[in-house]
């Protein structure tokens, strides 16, 4: 791929316009997951089919990323981001219109296929200018991403607090982050394909060397998925709050995420991958007891907040360990994104049917006990603490954490 950008200057813009498409995606996240009890209200589904519902964004994900990297080489990174990104803010309209079942797993179903093509496309980009930067920026990349979500996610809160119909919300909503995600994509890289380039590969297959390290993401994205889309119907239905209170729960996950993916960075060069993932571990494993045990909102809602502290930074680190782990740096980031994203998908459903058989008590006792293979296997990221990260270009198939 060629690039017509040069200059450190036109790089340096290029990095914040690519923040800032990093914080739209995280902001459309953000305005549905506060959204999620009206929407369950509003099509008239149980706490099980609301969970099938769940499983069907990540399921999009999963079989519309291989595309992306066609996509962007067929049009140019700049292009592709821009069309898919639009694609991604107008989807949000869609959940909220769904009457029933059928239609809402449709509605998630697209809405999750434009997240993941977006994602890819806005990845490659920040890894590219992390390579012409010749330094990090992945994790506040990240950072943003997880601030989107808490800036959508307040606005998400503010609407139910006040009782607002979640399809108004929403299409205001996908029409203000549609302007400024174009906006955005005006000042991102320009990369274009060589003359006698080949399209990227659709799909890799995990080496052995990555399935340890994905299974620490996967931990840690299974008590994202849950914690994000479950939080507001955990403290509405479990705990019998209001709307807006429930809501406010996502927010604090939210904000705690962003606050340790923000400052990960300088954590992880102090106390090393390994010892930032098992004390992360830790936190995320007294969230969940809280969240158990607490009967309180109040309680439960620290419990949320420290969880999302606990989980932060592990996925940017699985990242950083699997460039490390093999010979084929590309191909080992793809297989832990492959299982990352396969937690995503089986997630919200599994605590969804977990929930109608038991309770959403029982459903987040078992993403405590994932929370716990943070703390005892964090050993396997030690590669993590082997000198600077090695900064290598994937392929363009291969997504970054959602969150």
């Amino acid at each position: 791929m060629t690039a017509v950008v040069h200059g450190q200057r036109e790089v340096k813009r290029a990095r914040y316009a690519v923040a800032a498409v990093f914080a739209v995606h995280g902001a459309v996240t953000g305005s549905f997951a506060t959204r999620v009890p009206w929407i369950q209200d509003h099509a008239s589904v149980s706490a099980g089919q609301l969970g099938l519902a769940l499983a069907f964004p990540a399921l999009g994900a999963s079989l519309a990323m291989p595309l992306a990297g066609g996509i962007s080489h067929r049009f140019g990174a700049r292009a592709a981001l821009r069309g898919l990104l639009a694609l991604w803010t107008l989807s949000l309209v869609l959940p909220a219109l769904a009457p029933d079942l059928l239609t809402l797993c449709l509605a998630l179903f697209v809405y999750g296929a434009s997240a993941g093509m977006a994602d890819v496309a806005m990845n490659a980009l920040g890894v590219e200018v992390e390579n012409r930067l010749g330094r990090s920026i992945m994790s506040g990349l990240h950072g943003m991403w997880s601030a989107g979500a808490l800036i959508g996610s307040a606005a998400g809160t503010l609407a139910a607090h006040v009782g607002s119909d979640a399809r108004l919300h929403h299409t205001l909503a996908a029409a203000v982050l549609t302007v400024l995600g174009l906006i955005a994509c005006s000042w991102v890289l320009d990369i274009q394909p060589a003359e006698d380039e080949e399209p990227p590969p659709r799909f890799a297959l995990p080496p052995k060397s990555a399935l340890l390290i994905g299974a620490i993401g996967f931990c840690a994205v299974f008590a994202e998925g849950a914690s994000l889309d479950w939080s507001a119907v955990y403290l509405r239905h479990q705990l019998e709050t209001s709307a807006g209170l429930a809501a406010a729960c996502t927010t604090g996950f939210t904000l705690t995420m962003a606050v340790a993916r923000i400052a990960g960075d300088r954590v992880v060069d102090r106390f090393g991958s390994v010892r930032t993932v098992r004390a992360s571990g830790v936190l995320a494993v007294f969230g969940g007891v809280l969240i158990v045990t607490g009967g309180h909102p109040a309680v439960a809602m620290t419990g949320f907040a420290l969880m999302g502290l606990g989980i932060a930074v592990v996925v940017p680190l699985c990242f950083a360990a699997a460039g490390r782990s093999g010979p084929n740096p590309s191909q080992a980031i793809a297989g832990v994104a492959t299982i990352t994203y396969t937690s995503g998908l089986v997630a919200p459903s599994a605590i969804g049917g977990l929930a109608q058989a038991t309770s959403l008590v029982v459903s987040f006792g078992l993403v405590t006990l994932l929370a716990c293979g943070l703390a005892a296997f964090a050993g396997v990221l030690r590669a993590g603490d082997r000198g600077r990260p090695r900064v290598s270009r994937p392929a363009e198939a291969v997504p970054g954490p959602r969150s």
